[in-house]
Formats: C-alpha cells, sequence, structure tokens
C-alpha cells in the first residue's frame, strides 16, 4: 500500500534521519456563524503554518446549504484545501481540532450545529482507518456536493479511495444549494 501519489518521495527529519512518507491530503474547511470568510482565511493561514504541511491548493468558495443541520443553521462557506504532509493522520486530526479551537468552535453534543469553523480530513494518502475518532476517507464526503464540486475544481482527476472518482460521484449527488462564489478568494503562500 503506497501513502502518497508517488511512493518514491520521503521525507528525512533533519534531526533523526527517520524517513517519513509525504502524503496528499485533502482537507474540507466550513464555516457558518460569524465572520465565515476570516474564520476560513484563518484556518487556511494556521494550516500553511504547520511544521510538516506544506499547503498546495485551495479551491474556490462555495457557498452552501446547511446539510443534516438544525433547522435554523445560517448557509455555509465550504473550500477544499489540498497539502502535502509528512504527519501521521492523528497528528493532523489533533492539529484540525486545535485549529478549530482556536477560532471558537463549541462542541455542543448536537451533530452538524452551527460552527465557526470546521475543520475535516478528507483523505490522507490512501490511508483507511474506521477508528470512532477517525474514519477515513470521510464517511460521507462521497455523498456531499459541498465537498466533491470544490475538490472537483483543484482536481479533476480525483478519486475517493475505494469509492470512486470525484466527477462520478458528483454526477449522482443532490447540487441543489451548492453555489460557487468567484467574489470571494482565499489566498496562501
Amino acid at each position: 500500500m503506497t501513502e502518497t501519489p508517488n511512493p518514491n518521495i520521503i521525507d528525512a527529519d533533519t534531526l533523526t534521519g527517520e524517513m517519513r512518507p509525504i502524503r496528499r491530503v485533502v482537507i474540507g474547511l466550513g464555516s457558518n456563524l460569524g465572520d465565515r470568510m476570516s474564520n476560513l482565511q484563518g484556518a487556511v493561514d494556521a494550516l500553511a503554518d504547520t511544521p510538516n504541511v506544506w499547503v498546495t491548493g485551495i479551491s474556490p468558495v462555495y457557498e452552501t446549504t446547511p446539510v443534516d443541520c438544525p433547522p435554523d443553521a445560517e448557509t455555509f462557506l465550504n473550500v477544499i484545501v489540498l497539502a502535502d504532509t509528512t504527519l501521521s493522520a492523528h497528528r493532523l486530526l489533533d492539529r484540525a481540532q486545535a485549529i478549530e479551537d482556536a477560532f471558537g468552535r463549541v462542541r455542543t453534543g448536537v451533530q452538524n450545529a452551527p460552527r465557526t469553523l470546521d475543520v475535516d480530513l478528507i483523505v490522507v494518502g490512501d490511508r483507511r482507518s474506521d477508528k470512532p475518532e477517525l474514519i477515513l476517507p470521510h464517511p460521507r464526503a462521497h455523498e456531499r456536493a459541498f465537498v466533491l464540486q470544490p475538490w472537483l475544481d483543484l482536481e479533476p482527476d480525483a478519486q475517493v479511495p475505494g469509492v470512486g472518482a470525484v466527477a462520478d460521484l458528483l454526477a449522482s449527488a443532490d447540487t441543489t444549494g451548492v453555489q460557487r462564489r468567484d467574489d470571494l478568494v482565499l489566498e496562501f503562500e
């Protein structure tokens, strides 16, 4: 099983000499509380500032109708971030949750409650995990147009490991309420 698009790419830790594979990761960002664009830009900046994470692309911003959320939920802004990393999936998850916390995410116990920031690991290389704290690939990403459409914008040939081509999955997903917002642009260096 390869962990990266190119299994020959590795990174050597400069202190220990430990060799770690570089994995391509797909990260979903969403916000429907507060200054949504500022929350998303802050999350992109925090990911880019994470040691051993290299942001390589950001999708266009989409405004989306909440899916499986409480009835009073406001619309989301959603993007997909592509990155390369040598971090393990669990370390990346820890970082994602720390970024959410830094932006005031409150976990109420209500599933899909409104939130200032949601940072979801969609795919981490071709890693598979079915642990309750981390399911990879993301268990509902293949059904959700607000993940599939921005991902397709970045990678027309993208695949959800073990599920199928993003283009084919999007063709059978409900795209109602998914609107590209070309007037909103996130930046990264």
